[in-house]
Parts: C-alpha cells; sequence; structure tokens
C-alpha cells in the first residue's frame, strides 16, 4: 500500500498498517460505492494504470468528511476552506446534471469516511 501524497491518510493520526487493515474490510462491504467513486475522480486510463485507486478514493471520503466540517460550523473556516470546498464540488459535480447527483456523491464519500474511522477505531 502506498499512501505517499495522500495527505488525509498520511497525517500522524493513522497509521499504515491498520490503515490497510481497515480498508481491506470496508473494501468488503462497500465495493459498489468505491467503483463509483473511482468512475468519477479518476479517467478509465488513470485507473487502470493507479494501484492504489482504493486509497485515492478513501483519501478524497475523509477529505469531503473533513470539509463538512467546516461546511457545518464544526471546525473554523481556514485560508484554504472556499478553494477545497470549490475543488471537492467540481471534482464530483463534473458531469452531473442535477444536485441530486452530487448530493449522492457527497452522501458516498462521507459515508465512506465515517465507516472508515469507526472500522479504524475499532482495530487495536
Amino acid at each position: 500500500m502506498s499512501i505517499t501524497g495522500m495527505y488525509m491518510l498520511n497525517s500522524e493520526e493513522y497509521h499504515p498498517q491498520k490503515i490497510q487493515q481497515s480498508l481491506d474490510m470496508l473494501y468488503l462491504d462497500r465495493k459498489n460505492e468505491f467503483r463509483e467513486l473511482s468512475r468519477v475522480l479518476l479517467s478509465e486510463k488513470a485507473l487502470d494504470a493507479m494501484p492504489n485507486w482504493k486509497e485515492f478514493v478513501l483519501n478524497f471520503s475523509l477529505d469531503v468528511n473533513d470539509a463538512f466540517k467546516t461546511w457545518s460550523g464544526q471546525s473554523s473556516l481556514s485560508p484554504n476552506s472556499p478553494q477545497k470546498a470549490l475543488t471537492l464540488l467540481r471534482q464530483l459535480g463534473r458531469d452531473k446534471t442535477s444536485m441530486n447527483q452530487l448530493a449522492h456523491l457527497l452522501n458516498l464519500s462521507y459515508d465512506l469516511a465515517c465507516e472508515f474511522k469507526e472500522i479504524y477505531r475499532r482495530l487495536n
């Protein structure tokens, strides 16, 4: 597993071995969600060439989860909050025709991050 460049997973909060174990457990139950998000975030060519696409999707989901804390007022605004929000929305909103489709992808990302954190927390 390579988490190089994935700043959400590469924080001191997470340990690589536990990340992999948690990710494997989450992926067993949420394969469809991972695939749906990967198709939105990565091109077919990038997906084929990227061995750590699951880590990428999880890192993105953790980023959405973190951004939601700012959007909901649970954490304060940082200087890059507006740019981060716009980037996340543009990545998910590409080729979408309704807010419902965008909200669905935001919910998928948020739920994957929450479930990952819960699995990670329960592992000893």
